[in-house]
C-alpha cells in the first residue's frame, strides 16, 4: 500500500527541479506551478494549495463554475501528467500534485461552503489518497498514464466526501 512513499521508489530518486517545472506547460501544469516540487510530502502541499486556491476564488465563482473549471483542469491534469511523466521517467511522480488540487476541489464543491469544511475535506481527502481504497489502489497499480493519475485521486476524494457526510450526520444526530 505505501511502496510508492518508499525512499527507493522512483519518484524519490528524481527531484523536480525549477528548470524542469518551467522547461514545459505540461510540467507547470502537472506540478500545480511549482508546487509539488515542494518537500517533504508534495501531495499535502498540492493538496493545502488547492483548498487555498479553492477558499480564495470561492466567492467569485458559483457551484456551476466550480464543476466546469474542475472538469477541464481534470482533462488537462490528466495531459499534463502523461506528458511529464514521459519527460521525467516517473509516470506518477509525486511531484505531479495537479491531481490532488482537482480531487480536493471535487470534494469541496460538494460540501458546504466555509474553512470548517474544507479543512474536514483537506483532511478526509489526504487519508484516502495515501491509503488508497479500491479503485483508488487499482487505478494506482494498473493504469500506468495520465488519465490513471488523476482518477486513483478522484476515488479519494468520493471516500473522503461520504467519510465527511456521514461524520456530519452522526454529529447532527448526537448533538
Amino acid at each position: 500500500m505505501f511502496e510508492k512513499y518508499a525512499p527507493d521508489a522512483p519518484a524519490n530518486r528524481v527531484r523536480i527541479t525549477r528548470n524542469f517545472v518551467l522547461s514545459h506547460p505540461a510540467h507547470w501544469i502537472a506540478t500545480f506551478f511549482g508546487v509539488g516540487a515542494l518537500r517533504p510530502a508534495p501531495g499535502t502541499w498540492g493538496t493545502l494549495a488547492g483548498v487555498l486556491v479553492y477558499g480564495l476564488l470561492d466567492p467569485f465563482m458559483t457551484r456551476e463554475g466550480w464543476v466546469a473549471l474542475t472538469a477541464a483542469l481534470f482533462m488537462l491534469g490528466a495531459w499534463a501528467c502523461e506528458r511529464s511523466g514521459r519527460d521525467i521517467g516517473v509516470v506518477d511522480h509525486g511531484g505531479f500534485v495537479i491531481d490532488e488540487v482537482v480531487a480536493v476541489w471535487a470534494v469541496c464543491i460538494m460540501l458546504p461552503a466555509g474553512w470548517g469544511w474544507w479543512l474536514a475535506a483537506f483532511l478526509a481527502f489526504r487519508l484516502f489518497d495515501i491509503v488508497k481504497i479500491w479503485p483508488g489502489s487499482w487505478f494506482d497499480r494498473r493504469m500506468k498514464s495520465g488519465l490513471g493519475v488523476m482518477l486513483d485521486d478522484i476515488a479519494a476524494a468520493v471516500y473522503a466526501w461520504a467519510l465527511i457526510v456521514l461524520l456530519s450526520a452522526a454529529w447532527q444526530r448526537w448533538a
